[in-house]
C-alpha cells in the first residue's frame, strides 16, 4: 500500500475542460479548479471542488464515491482526469 493509499485526503489542481465540473450547490464550474478527495467511513470518499484560490468548496455531483480496490489515490486520479475532460464532470 502506498503512502497515498493511507492518506485521509488528496488534493490536486486541474484546468476543467469544456463544460467544466457539475456541483450540487452552484451547478457547473469551469476554469482552474482545486479538487479534494477525502476519505470517509464505510469505504467511501467525499469529493469537493473549488475555484483555485477561493474560500468556498462545492460538492462534486455524485459524491460521495466508493473507494475502489486500488485505493484513494486511484479514485483521486480518476476524478482529476474526468474534470480535465469536462463535459459537466461528476463523481464516478
Amino acid at each position: 500500500m502506498s503512502a497515498d493509499d493511507k492518506a485521509d485526503a488528496l488534493t490536486g489542481e486541474v484546468h476543467a475542460g469544456p463544460g467544466g465540473a457539475m456541483t450540487d450547490e452552484v451547478g457547473v464550474i469551469t476554469g482552474d479548479l482545486t479538487v479534494s478527495t477525502i476519505r470517509e467511513s464505510g469505504g467511501r470518499a467525499r469529493i469537493a471542488v473549488q475555484y483555485t484560490g477561493a474560500d468556498e468548496w462545492y460538492t462534486l455531483t455524485g459524491s460521495p464515491a466508493t473507494v475502489p480496490a486500488d485505493g484513494l489515490a486511484a479514485l483521486h486520479a480518476e476524478v482529476l482526469r474526468s474534470v480535465e475532460r469536462g463535459g459537466g464532470a461528476v463523481s464516478p
